[in-house]
């Protein structure tokens, strides 16, 4: 039973990953809320982000409701197997995270903005959960796509893991590393909560601000 519980919160090394397949799996063409087109070229004034918070259908939905997010995806990103299914990252054995993929517009809603949503929007101290959802696919992440971001988000964790640390929480357990590919999730999952309004949501935040401005960049 130990190492059961050992191995779920463990990433696995890429050679005992599941091989995954070649091809995406299938998901939704449309955003259910925001009525776009989930995949496509970007805009080029548009920026993109990528957050892990713990169970996806709640982050998702705490930042469609963002004014100046264009679209947002859930997905898989972080870990080895390339196009996973839900089971097979359920499992523990992908590396991969949960993770909302957001698509915003700079000269609407700075990322220093979203990074705001972000901490207090679930609990960063957690390691490998979020709540009573256990696993590596719960664990808390930023995946920057440039300096800027990356600058950001270590900044803000700096200033958040003070405040968090007054109110008596330990050490920020999120990781910020260079985004990584971002696999779409199955139909079902996309705006899951906009087609299951009284579905599971298990975030919760620690109830501590995160001392960032919320103006546009």
């Amino acid at each position: 039973m130990f190492n059961l519980l050992r191995k779920s919160t463990e990433i696995p090394a890429a050679d005992a990953a599941l091989p995954g397949r070649d091809r995406p799996i299938p998901t939704a063409e449309r955003h259910a809320v925001l009525d776009r087109p989930l995949k496509g070229e970007m805009p080029a004034n548009l920026r993109e982000a990528i957050f892990g918070m713990g169970c996806f259908w709640g982050v998702e939905r705490m930042f469609w409701q963002v004014d100046g997010v264009v679209n947002t995806a859930v997905g898989y990103a972080g870990g080895h197997t390339p196009n996973p299914t839900y089971e097979e990252v359920c499992s523990g054995r992908t590396g991969h995270n949960e993770v909302v993929r957001v698509v915003y517009d700079p000269a609407i809603v700075s990322f220093e903005a979203l990074l705001k949503v972000f901490w207090e929007g679930h609990d960063p101290t957690q390691g490998m959960r979020q709540g009573n959802d256990r696993g590596t696919q719960y664990r808390s992440g930023i995946y920057v796509f440039d300096a800027a971001q990356r600058e950001a988000a270590e900044t803000t964790r700096a200033a958040m893991q003070e405040r968090l640390r007054a109110a008596g929480y330990g050490e920020i357990t999120t990781e910020i590393r260079d985004a990584p590919a971002f696999y779409f999730a199955e139909d079902y999952h996309q705006q899951y909560l906009a087609k299951n309004p009284g579905g599971y949501c298990g975030l919760g935040g620690t109830g501590v601000t995160c001392p960032v401005g919320v103006g546009a960049a």
